[in-house]
Order: C-alpha cells, then sequence, then structure tokens
C-alpha cells in the first residue's frame, strides 16, 4: 500500500479548514482514497495540496482562482512537452537533411 496521510492529519499539521481540504477534493485538484470513511491524501500528492494551501492562505487566492491557475500550470507544461518533441523531430529532419 502506497504511503498516505489522513485528512484529519493534514488539517491539524498545515492549520488549514477542513472545509479548504473537501473543495479542493470536490473541485478536482486533490485526488484521495477513502477508507472506513476517513480521507486519505497519498504522499505523492503533498506538493500539490502544500501548492494550493500556500496560494490559498498567504496569497488569499479562492478556489476558481486556483483552479484557473492549476489548469494554466497543466496547460503550459503540455506545450512544453509538445514543444520538446517538435524540436527533437525538427532536429532530426535537420541531421537527416545534413547527411544527405
Amino acid at each position: 500500500m502506497s504511503e498516505r496521510i489522513s485528512r484529519e492529519e493534514l488539517v491539524k499539521i498545515y492549520n488549514i479548514e477542513v472545509t479548504f481540504f473537501d473543495e479542493l477534493v470536490d473541485s478536482g485538484l486533490l485526488h484521495i482514497e477513502t477508507e472506513n470513511e476517513i480521507r486519505y491524501l497519498m504522499y505523492e500528492d503533498l506538493p500539490s495540496f502544500e501548492r494550493f494551501a500556500n496560494w490559498h492562505y498567504d496569497l488569499e487566492i479562492n478556489l476558481p482562482g486556483l483552479e484557473v491557475i492549476d489548469d494554466m500550470l497543466k496547460k503550459m507544461e503540455d506545450l512544453k512537452q509538445k514543444n520538446r518533441e517538435l524540436m527533437n523531430k525538427l532536429s532530426a529532419i535537420s541531421d537527416k537533411y545534413e547527411e544527405g
């Protein structure tokens, strides 16, 4: 089983509101596991949770703002990946042209 932390532990450790955590889950920004009616966040998702909590509590960004920022960052990463792929293809074409 993967390492995980319960919602209740997160609330205590990070001093956040339970409703904030639940809103992140309900909006699809966080994905959880539920076992015996206890909600768990996987350790691998902690960086995302911490980022959202920092943006919300430190920068006072509301949930819709978090959703927009998260979506834009994902789109930027997709574009970066596509750009790398295109650059690799261009490099391969260029190499073939120089050989020929």
